[in-house]
């Protein structure tokens, strides 16, 4: 297998502020973290709640600007992208945030909300409307759902609706933000194997955050745990369950 990405000694540091703006601390949420990913791989990243998941997968997506640190995607560093560069390696790079109640504006059909990324990356001749149906289709929806408001939906299927959207640009990567944890328990293991069912049919590679461990031994290659904005075990799924190094973890499981 290819690398795609690689990440080495990544920091994200937010400033406390005191009186008259002075910043007087730094909250380390990503602090020195270092993994790689293959194509075609999931690697899962769980932790306690506030342990720096999130700010990760935005910071390897450049979301957030990194405090310090390398990522390296397809071969190329893209910490030393600028504006233009970033905006053309979102068509390569993904995301699908957790609340699906909030990530898909309320006032666009969803016939633009998928076109959205379509028109802004994708050149060239293109059916804008053919290619929605076929991105609805893929992820489970009819093709009439084009013509709806996200209010018209479940949260189920609004989750569909925000992955057809990432899906939209043909990306090699995209990760995967708390994508059940809003959803009804019902739910939640149609969403997991549509995910799983569209990485071996377009050839994906994924980062999958959760704090729901079976959700991520379901779903990933390797699972990396993070704990205080330091990855503090990472390895197969086998060695993470079977073996865990990690006290919290090991309670966990």
């Amino acid at each position: 297998m290819t690398e795609l990405l690689k990440v080495v000694n990544l920091k994200k540091y937010f400033p406390i502020r005191g009186l008259l703006g002075r910043v007087i601390g730094w909250v380390r949420a990503v602090d020195g973290v270092s993994f790689d990913v293959y194509e075609r791989e999931t690697i899962g990243v769980v932790g306690e709640s506030g342990c720096g998941k999130t700010t990760l997968g935005r910071t390897v997506l450049r979301l957030i600007e990194p405090t310090e640190g390398i990522i390296i995607f397809v071969g190329k560093d893209i910490t030393k992208f600028n504006k233009k560069r970033l905006r053309s390696l979102r068509k390569d790079m993904q995301i699908v945030f957790q609340d699906p109640y909030w990530s898909l504006n309320p006032m666009m059909l969803v016939r633009d909300i998928i076109a959205e990324p379509i028109e802004e990356h994708i050149k060239g001749e293109i059916r804008v409307e053919e290619r929605v149906g076929e991105l609805l289709k893929l992820v489970g929806l009819p093709e009439e759902a084009m013509w709806r408001y996200p209010h018209e939906f479940s949260g189920g299927q609004r989750q569909r609706i925000a992955i057809a959207r990432a899906l939209s640009t043909n990306p090699k990567f995209i990760v995967f933000d708390e994508p059940t944890s809003f959803l009804d328990v019902s739910v939640q293991a149609h969403i997991i194997n549509l995910i799983s069912e569209l990485q071996q049919k377009l050839n994906l590679t994924y980062m999958f955050i959760s704090h729901n461990l079976g959700v991520v031994q379901h779903i990933s290659n390797k699972i990396a745990v993070m704990y205080v904005g330091k990855i503090v075990e990472i390895g197969s799924v086998d060695q993470i369950f079977e073996e865990p190094l990690h006290f919290h973890l090991a309670v966990s499981v």
